[in-house]
């Protein structure tokens, strides 16, 4: 298949020839299970970057995000993410369970480091995993077990290259196309992208009372 760019890299050799090699210290940050520091930053995290792949290897990289700690430690080796209001299309569970491996990265707002961590993947419906969500959020469907194979830290570089928590460096949002622009446009909406809004938000109300637990 032909490359749409030029002076495309072809081998791992060609790649390393344009590169240093990293230092000891780097190589050796990467730990097969998370330590108590880990689990603590897992357990302050709001949002986390979920990285799954098809049968094919096509990727997919979704957004998950919950009250601090919504993400659970198991053990040193385990994590479990859960299931919330979403749209159906269940991208990141099918590819789990053709391919079962995810990527994630933590973010902890404030703090420009993040935390990865590599593993094992699988979609569980286990009655005692999905109740240690019941009281915090609705008990989910399911959840994404993640066997730890390595964590490590991220450096703070490319948080602080783009200013992500510096309110000063943040664009005007002028220019910048809304979801319903863009939603409209995709999928050919002929109505006002004023209505495509109103829906949106209201879609936002309804599917984040839906990840409350019921009122008692």
């Amino acid at each position: 298949m032909d490359a749409p760019f030029g002076q495309v890299i072809g081998s791992l050799d060609e790649l390393r020839r344009h590169y240093r090699q990293p230092a000891t210290t780097v190589r050796r940050k990467k730990v097969g299970a998370l330590d108590p520091l880990a689990r603590e930053f897992v357990a302050a995290s709001p949002f986390v970057l979920l990285g799954t792949a098809d049968g094919a290897g096509r990727l997919d990289v979704s957004p998950r995000g919950g009250p601090a700690g919504f993400v659970k430690t198991l053990d040193d080796r385990r994590l479990v993410l859960p299931d919330l209001n979403g749209n159906n299309l269940l991208d990141s569970f099918e590819n789990v369970v053709v391919n079962p491996f995810a990527a994630l990265l933590f973010l902890v707002p404030g703090r420009d480091e993040t935390l990865r961590v590599n593993g094992r993947a699988f979609v569980s419906t286990d009655g005692a995993l999905l109740d240690r969500f019941e009281g915090e959020l609705r008990r989910p469907v399911a959840v994404l077990g993640v066997e730890v194979e390595e964590a490590f830290v991220h450096c703070a570089k490319s948080f602080r290259r783009g200013g992500v928590w510096d309110p000063a460096s943040w664009p005007s949002l002028d220019g910048v196309p809304s979801a319903a622009a863009m939603l409209s446009a995709h999928i050919g909406l002929e109505q006002p992208v004023e209505q495509t809004e109103r829906y949106l938000e209201e879609s936002y109300v309804v599917g984040l009372a839906e990840d409350r637990p019921p009122s008692s």
